[in-house]
């Protein structure tokens, strides 16, 4: 191995100085369509490196590499290298679906009181001691992801993907309002760290300004290691290992800090130890239509599709209000099954296929009454559960981010990655620039004996959901959000709005949202409370609700595909029926040779950060009957808008 220089930190900041301007995007354009690829982020400075790369030649793993290095400086209080996600695929060549799951693991001595304060648990008001310190960190697995999966199927090395990184952290970027929005509530807690205020508070302490530039050296130096030596010798062992770990065990903190920092249970052998895990999808059938997500420890795929399956036992339902009810019923019933349930398999027994087994879903679809009911469910017995635990709900709103790539030879990549909550534990590492996570408090903290209870290596459960949709073994469209534990409904709602209400993608992922987690009042947005349908299930059928922060709920993106450039047609129409026709199979077709439809093989530790792994051929693409027409969508208005865009836009 070559021999490490590692940069001061001194030299590292010296760079500012000679920084060209600012990074610049072009203004966000929420929808495109058009040939040759197409990505969708929060941010045209992403989506832009993604298209970059695709015109040059790069496959949709190179280029969905590219841009999450992007988000990573741009949107560093939702993803970065100092958190993990989830990524749900498809193999252009083959036709596989498959997911990786690099989520954080729990120090190896972390057990479940760990997080109890003064021997008790937790309450809900003391979440910022434990999010706010070096217990909450889990082992970082985004820069063991990126490497696995460019080795794998990318044709970029890791320092060229790496490259649009560290090229935006040198030049900078604007703050917009959304960022100094973000930045303001955790202002209090960033002051007390040096390492986080240099980058993201002006000198008295307050958000960097709207219109001001902002730089981050060690961010694009950190990158260049990466790329140049590989993770398992920089970020999983050496310097920057160190450095993670002496900032989780003593957070460093300014002299005048005003808050306690709990220290954390990080050691370095936990991040050696390190592996991205390779699963099998959840699949299951909807109105016709193959729904592929994430297997656990997220309970993104398990949930939306319980809550689907439920939807599908339903009678026909007359009117978009009740395709609507029956959504917001079902998720319901599913959230009470998932906080019950679910848990990381290597601890917890997951019984997701009675979960999706037809006569359990119809069991609890005959649940659905003609009112809500006035506050949360009892979850369900399915098929081969184990004993139960103590459930206990985590229903936090985290700040994640979420990129959707696809390139002509038919690969996908839907790919959801975070630091947990906005700014995650609020500690930048010194000298390298990344904030670390929060993620183990996704732990069911207060609780002993849940199945998502904390335990030492153990990966806290995730509602993340990047998901991929086919019609026939072929292509249909690809969604996935933030949100924390509202991903699930966003995702869903979005399937249901394209699929039961035939609404075209873009007003499916724009529409008003509402999100049902198993309580008293079901949250939605304001357009939604004052629609027609939402004043009828307020009116009606008995929905109360309540406001999310910032009147907004999830921030989705997705891609659609078809052969001719003519959208394929939703499922059931305007109805929904719970046995509805589908009418969709011949207008959204994809690349040819679609073979395996489940995917997956399940392979425990292939992940290894620096493990040399042959690339698939999937790099050449697969052969097609005609071209791939994409149709590429972000929101238009919610977390300030994002960025969709194509390789060649139609005319």
């Amino acid at each position: 191995m070559k021999a490490l220089r590692w940069l001061p930190v001194g030299a590292a900041m010296a760079v500012v100085a000679l920084s060209a301007p600012a990074a610049r995007a072009q203004d966000k354009q929420p929808t495109a369509t058009g040939t040759g690829g197409a990505a969708a982020s929060v941010d045209p400075l992403a989506t832009n490196a993604a298209i970059d790369v695709l015109r040059r030649g790069g496959n949709a793993f190179d280029a969905a590499v590219a841009a999450a290095s992007v988000l990573g400086v741009v949107e560093p209080y939702s993803c970065g290298i100092g958190g993990g996600g989830f990524m749900t695929i498809r193999d252009g060549r083959s036709g596989r679906i498959t997911t990786f799951d690099s989520r954080e693991t729990a120090p190896a001595t972390m057990k479940p009181d760990s997080f109890f304060i003064d021997g008790k648990a937790p309450t809900d008001a003391q979440f910022p001691i434990n999010r706010y310190s070096g217990l909450s960190v889990g082992v970082p697995g985004t820069p063991a992801m990126w490497e696995l999966i460019l080795r794998r199927y990318g044709t970029y090395s890791l320092s060229r993907a790496l490259s649009y990184g560290s090229d935006v952290a040198r030049k900078g970027f604007v703050v917009d309002q959304t960022f100094f929005n973000q930045t303001a509530p955790n202002a209090p807690y960033f002051d007390d760290v040096p390492s986080t205020a240099a980058i993201y508070l002006d000198a008295d302490g307050t958000p960097r300004d709207v219109g001001t530039t902002v730089t981050n050296p060690d961010m694009a130096k950190t990158y260049d290691l990466l790329g140049r030596f590989g993770t398992k010798h920089t970020f999983y062992r050496g310097p920057i290992a160190d450095a993670i770990v002496q900032a989780a065990q003593s957070p460093p903190l300014a002299p005048t800090a005003d808050h306690t920092w709990r220290p954390g249970l990080l050691v370095k052998s936990d991040l050696k130890h390190y592996r991205v895990l390779q699963r099998d999808p959840v699949t299951s059938t909807y109105r016709g239509y193959q729904i592929f997500g994430m297997a656990p420890p997220s309970s993104g795929g398990t949930t939306s599709q319980e809550a689907l399956q439920i939807m599908q036992a339903r009678p026909p339902a007359a009117d978009k209000t009740q395709v609507l009810y029956n959504y917001l019923e079902a998720s319901r019933l599913a959230y009470a099954d998932r906080n019950a349930w679910l848990g990381d398999p290597a601890f917890v027994t997951n019984p997701v296929a009675g979960l999706l087994d037809p006569t359990y879903t119809a069991q609890r679809a005959a649940l659905i009454g003609p009112t809500a009911p006035a506050g949360p469910v009892p979850n369900g017995t399915p098929p081969g559960a184990p004993p139960p635990g103590s459930s206990a709900s985590v229903d936090k709103v985290g700040s994640t981010t979420h990129l959707s790539v696809a390139d002509k030879q038919g690969n996908i990549v839907s790919y959801t990655f975070t630091i947990e909550q906005t700014g995650g534990n609020g500690i930048v590492v010194p000298g390298y620039g990344f904030l670390l996570n929060n993620e183990l408090t996704d732990f069911d903290t207060a609780s002993t004996t849940a199945p998502n209870r904390a335990q030492g290596g153990k990966r806290p459960r995730s509602s993340i959901a990047p998901t991929i949709v086919t019609k026939d073994g072929k292509p249909f469209f690809t969604v996935g959000s933030p949100g924390g534990a509202s991903i699930i409904t966003t995702v869903l709602q979005t399937i249901v709005n394209r699929i039961d209400l035939n609404m075209p993608l873009a007003d499916a992922v724009w529409a008003p949202r509402a999100s049902q987690r198993n309580s008293a009042t079901t949250e939605a947005e304001s357009a939604f409370v004052s629609s027609p349908e939402g004043t009828a299930l307020r009116d009606v059928y008995k929905e109360a609700y309540r406001a999310p922060a910032g009147d907004e709920i999830g921030a989705a993106t997705g891609i659609e595909f078809s052969m001719s450039g003519k959208p394929g047609h939703g499922g059931g129409g305007g109805g929904g029926g719970g046995h509805g026709h589908d009418h969709g199979g011949g207008n959204h077709g994809g690349p040819g040779h679609d073979h395996g439809h489940h995917g997956g093989g399940g392979h425990p530790g292939n992940g290894d950060p620096g493990a040399g792994r042959a690339r698939t051929s999937s790099r050449h693409g697969g052969k097609h009957g005609g071209d791939l027409t994409f149709i590429a969508v972000a929101e238009k208005a919610r977390r300030g808008g994002g960025a969709a865009a194509v390789v060649r836009p139609s005319r």
